[in-house]
């Protein structure tokens, strides 16, 4: 029995000596060095919206293991023609809304037709419809 317990931990012992021996060999255990520091992998602006030459500008950095060079490539131009496709809409829209809010001011549907008198016209028009729909408000409560 003694000699089952010596040998135990003998093999204990050879066990964290080469644990240990390994650890200190290999490092901490990380798969990947860590990053630089000093640059970024990528910089798009903070302080604006990002546009298509921002994108085309990226930088992306050449690993053993990664992605295909020409299908990042592909894939930012299109994300940059996306970009530019989108800021030449919302610039299209800009462009829009002052005249259409002049057209607001000249709406065919707001003008009174010729020979009314004016507000009072609008006034009784609105009061004759008022009073139509009261009329039918009362034979529907006197049909329910």
């Amino acid at each position: 029995m003694l000699s089952f317990l010596v040998g135990l931990a003998a093999v204990a012992v050879v066990g964290a000596l080469l644990f240990l021996g390994g650890s200190l060999l290999l490092g901490r255990g990380e798969t990947q060095p860590p990053a630089d520091l000093d640059r970024s992998p990528v910089e798009l602006p903070d302080d604006r919206p990002v546009t298509g030459e921002d994108v085309r500008g990226l930088q992306v950095s050449v690993a053993v293991r990664g992605y295909r060079m020409t299908e990042v490539d592909w894939l930012l131009e299109q994300l940059a023609q996306v970009i530019e496709e989108r800021d030449e809409q919302i610039a299209a829209l800009r462009a829009e809304r002052p005249a259409r809010a002049a057209d607001a001011d000249t709406d065919p549907g707001l003008t009174l037709p010729a020979g009314t008198a004016g507000a009072s016209a609008v006034t009784a028009s609105a009061g004759a419809a008022a009073a139509e729909e009261g009329s039918v408000d009362e034979g529907a409560r006197d049909g329910a």
